[in-house]
């Protein structure tokens, strides 16, 4: 589907300066994100705001940063450099595992094995806290224990996805706003970033429970129908499938101790299919996630709500209206826990 290969831009010398003056490293992953050395993320004391600025511009352009640790950190250290990004504080919705350590209600702790973590999260192409108007800013991953063969995460950088876009579907998709099946907030398909200044693709493959178009030559509003809510949701699938090949996308294995950041609002991300398979194939895998407060809503375009009654009436007209926790399924047998 890409109309031509896209890359990340190289990384800003001012804040490779930035963090190099403080004793720190940081180095461009390939294809998309950065790799940091030399920050202790175990210290009481954060950085300098002037680094920590420099490290959230260049995630936001770049999608993600890898944290690179000698030994294992806390669970508490990993929960203090996780408030270092966007809104600053913590904000966790999600259930508390039984394994979690001192029953900490901030960190979502995931297994393929139930014993020690929640099972089968993520399987689709997502951004985290897309039932909410202001979305998480940032997630933090830190892998307690990486299967030992194999089991990451996918991330997808949706600025470079929306380049890769032809111009038409560029024009749509700027036209079309997805409704959360489990709480009727509305997002816009395509948002401009706030710090890259990029325009960015965003669609919930797991929870999406309707998508509302502008009318292209009148005022006024449509739903999608089911045929083009999955042709919809496939394209969409596809064009982050393909970054994959063309350099805009990765599947990131983890190494131990590794903690990873994301800009919630410039990558999608999906657990990869090695992750959710039982530990007598690939070992035992263990991962917390943290979840930061958003800045300010992601409000959708042409005047439209940030919430609508999705349990309730159709108010548009014909097409897809679907409420409850898993959203529309776009393709039988898919895999949608989130």
């Amino acid at each position: 589907m890409p109309a031509a290969p896209t890359k990340p831009r190289p990384l800003d010398p001012s804040h490779v300066s930035a963090v190099e003056e403080y004793g720190g490293r940081i180095v461009s992953l390939d294809p998309i994100g950065a790799q940091v050395s030399g920050i202790d993320l175990a210290s009481e004391t954060a950085p300098p705001r002037a680094v920590l600025d420099a490290l959230e511009h260049e995630m936001a352009h770049r999608g993600f940063l890898v944290f690179k640790n000698d030994t294992q950190i806390s669970a508490e250290d990993f929960l203090r450099a996780s408030c270092w990004w966007g809104g600053r504080e913590l904000h966790s919705t999600h259930g508390v595992h039984p394994a979690t350590p001192g029953g900490n209600r901030d960190i979502f702790r995931l297994s393929n094995d139930r014993r020690h973590g929640i099972p089968d999260v993520g399987p689709q192409w997502h951004n985290d806290g897309s039932f909410l108007p202001a979305t998480f800013s940032h997630s933090g991953y830190h892998i307690i224990r990486p299967a030992e063969r194999g089991g990451g995460t996918h991330f997808a950088h949706q600025g470079l996805a929306f380049e890769a876009l032809p111009e038409d579907r560029q024009e749509r998709w700027s036209r079309l706003s997805s409704v959360n099946s489990a709480s009727g907030v509305v997002h816009p398909l395509v948002h401009t970033h706030p710090v890259s200044g990029q325009k960015c693709i965003w669609l919930h493959l797991g929870m999406t429970g309707a998508v509302i178009e502008k009318l292209p030559d009148r005022d006024g509003f449509s739903l999608l129908c089911a045929n083009e809510l999955k042709q919809l949701c496939h394209e969409y699938n596809d064009v982050l499938n393909a970054g994959l090949e063309t350099g805009y996308a990765v599947a990131y294995e983890y190494e131990e101790n590794d903690c990873v950041f994301i800009d919630n609002l410039a990558v999608a991300h999906r657990a990869a299919p090695e992750a959710h398979m039982p530990v007598e194939q690939q070992g035992l895998r263990i991962m917390h996630r943290s979840t930061v407060k958003g800045v300010q809503p992601l409000a959708p375009d042409f005047g439209l709500p940030l919430h609508v009654n999705i349990d309730g009436p159709n108010p548009i007209g014909e097409g897809v209206w679907q409420g409850g926790g898993v959203g529309f399924r776009w393709e039988e047998g898919i895999p949608m826990r989130n």
